[in-house]
């Protein structure tokens, strides 16, 4: 039978503030909307969301799934009636982009709850620590009667705890029949979906509640919420990597992306970022405010602390990364030490070598970013500038201070510096004539 999810995401979110699209500000580095989809893939057969015509970011961001415009907003039951032709002939459910935590195995609770006892519709409802401005569930013996918008509600009915979180089921038919019938005469003058349980409660139909967790349901309307849903989540992914063997020292300090990949018996310390992207492949070490992304660390790497790791950067087995140190689209060979004060960036870096406090490859022209190519067992002197493109061979030697702007061959010495001249006694003689002038 057809499984459907139709997720709602044409809301303009005016309490964001923001142009941005409400459903596309991140969470954990992805957009509330992707949350919500990775959600559902494996619960439903097929996901249709739900936009605006002026809001093409949100339409790229559900690819490949597909897609309906709703022409005018006159509220979410206007949006769900835009979807209908997608319904299908087997069940229907309607869900809100802003409510990126809800689980697949909540989401998974309510067609399954719709194929037992006789229940036509089922609805996710929660009991949150304020209900505040939530929309009622009236119920009668366990059974949903209607939902009550806060701004049509009675000041009984805003006495109740249990709240709207929206998320609808039912078979196809029945929903289109009962979306036919939504008007608008409440205090917005807006169709709202939440009056599809009071029709089908008007028909005799068994509505079935289920109760979510308050932590899954918390809606985003606002910058304070997406900041309350950001710690929910980094709470949930916290608590994976702690049961997936990963230790942090100082949990509520780190912040991971919802792909950070971390291998069992590696070490966080406090006041690490984690963005989009990242894998760490065996145990390693992430040293005390280190910012990584896009990047791998292989297996007995130690990065930081204070180092800075960004996207295309590969980092293998046992090699180093210290104190500022930032790496751009660089591979570090494995046992390599990058250990103090250094930039590198488009550049290999061999097996073993050793790169000095104060390198820098200088990589941009300008106009164009070059590579630079540094072999095995190089060592490389402190305060090294290496004008790229250029090569370093392997077990070559590069004098500190120098300026390199010439490939080096293998196992040669190279030195690039102005020759130092010494003047005996010229010290005091020089502090007499400034003294005097």
């Amino acid at each position: 039978m057809d499984n459907v999810a139709v997720i709602l995401a044409a809301g303009l979110g005016s309490r964001m503030k923001s142009k941005l699209p409400k459903v596309l500000h991140r969470i954990a580095g992805v957009p509330m909307l992707t949350h919500l989809i990775e959600s559902c893939v494996p619960v439903f057969g097929r996901i249709v969301v739900v936009t605006a015509h002026d809001m093409a970011p949100v339409a790229a961001a559900a690819a490949p799934h597909e897609v309906i415009i709703q022409h005018d907003r006159h509220g979410t039951a206007d949006a769900a009636k835009a979807a209908i032709p997608a319904f299908g002939t087997g069940t229907v459910t309607i869900i809100y982009g802003d409510n990126p935590l809800l689980s697949g195995a909540t989401l998974a609770a309510l067609p399954a709850r719709l194929r037992s006892n006789a229940v036509a519709l089922a609805l996710l409802a929660t009991r949150p620590p304020d209900p505040g401005a939530f929309g009622r569930v009236v119920a009668d013996s366990g059974f949903a009667t209607r939902i009550v918008e806060y701004a049509d509600a009675s000041e009984a009915q805003r006495s109740i705890a249990l709240c709207n979180v929206g998320g609808f089921t039912a078979k196809a038919d029945d929903m289109r029949r009962w979306l036919g019938q939504v008007g608008n005469d409440n205090a917005k003058g807006e169709f709202y979906l939440t009056d599809i349980v009071a029709i089908a409660h008007s028909e005799g139909a068994r509505i079935a509640v289920i109760e979510a967790p308050w932590d899954e349901c918390r809606g985003v309307n606002s910058r304070a919420e997406l900041a309350l849903a950001e710690a929910a989540m980094q709470a949930r992914l916290r608590h994976a990597a702690l049961a997936g063997g990963v230790t942090m020292t100082a949990p509520d300090t780190v912040f991971l992306a919802a792909d950070t990949e971390i291998a069992a018996d590696t070490t966080i310390e406090p006041y690490v970022v984690f963005g989009p992207g990242v894998r760490i492949t065996g145990p390693a070490t992430i040293r005390a405010f280190s910012h990584l992304e896009g990047c791998t660390i292989g297996s007995g790497a130690m990065i930081g602390p204070y180092a800075r790791i960004r996207p295309g950067t590969r980092v293998d087995e046992s090699a180093h990364v210290g104190n500022f140190v930032e790496l751009k689209a660089t591979h570090l060979g494995a046992g390599a030490k990058v250990n103090h004060l250094t930039y590198l960036g488009d550049a290999t870096v061999g097996t073993q070598t050793n790169i000095g406090a104060g390198t820098i490859t200088c990589n941009y022209d300008g106009l164009v970013k070059h590579h630079t190519s540094i072999g095995q067992g190089v060592f490389i002197g402190s305060d090294v500038a290496l004008i790229a493109p250029v090569s370093i061979g392997d077990g070559a030697i590069i004098g500190a201070g120098s300026v390199i702007t010439e490939d080096v061959e293998a196992d040669a010495l190279a030195i690039a510096r102005a020759r130092q001249v010494t003047k005996p006694g010229r010290a005091n003689a020089d502090r007499r004539r400034r003294k005097t002038s």
